[in-house]
């Protein structure tokens, strides 16, 4: 079985509609949280800027939070700006519906596969995992991978997926002999 690894390469990009410019533009993390303290409770956002305009926005990750229910690692985080609680706040699926943006995943990703055996008897098996929950369609993903057209991936590839619909879970996959 031949592993394969979806990773990312650069935090998303979020579609969110910018409050200044008006356009529905992607916007960045500048990796930097903003934490607001009012007596026992808690406001923390998430600071991001327009790709258009440059102007900075916030989204809430926290509002009006007791201080205990925050531990102390976590607190710690937001006032350092820990790159890796950043990432893992953005990509949380929560954050997003609360703030109503998605994620593009547009060039944030690569795939890395073994090198090719051209003598491997056929039918070959593939496993693909995901480090990051990055959304990309098994079809794209196979045929990027392979080499091949999606007809050729539809003609050859045996999967218990639909290959048509995203998805950010791994599954496996059989290559079967070409024509």
């Amino acid at each position: 079985m031949l592993p394969w690894v979806v990773r990312r390469t650069r935090l998303p990009l979020l579609s969110l509609r910018c409050a200044h410019c008006r356009a529905e533009s992607a916007t960045t993390g500048r990796g930097r949280f903003r934490v607001n303290a009012n007596g026992r409770r808690l406001d923390v956002w998430l600071l991001v800027a327009c790709v258009s305009c440059d102007r900075t926005s916030k989204l809430t990750v926290h509002e009006r939070a007791p201080v205990r229910s925050i531990g102390p690692a976590e607190l710690h985080g937001y006032r350092v700006n820990d790159p890796e609680l950043m990432a893992s706040t953005l990509l949380d699926p929560l954050l997003a519906r609360r703030n109503r943006f998605a994620l593009d995943w547009t060039g944030a990703w690569r795939l890395e596969t073994p090198p090719a055996r051209l003598g491997e008897a056929w039918p070959v098996q593939v496993e693909v995992a995901f480090d990051d929950p990055v959304p990309v369609r098994p079809e794209r993903l196979i045929a990027h991978g392979l080499g091949l057209s999606r007809n050729q991936v539809r003609r050859r590839i045996k999967c218990g997926i639909p290959l048509h619909r995203p998805t950010s879970a791994g599954f496996t996959f059989t290559v079967m002999a070409g024509d």
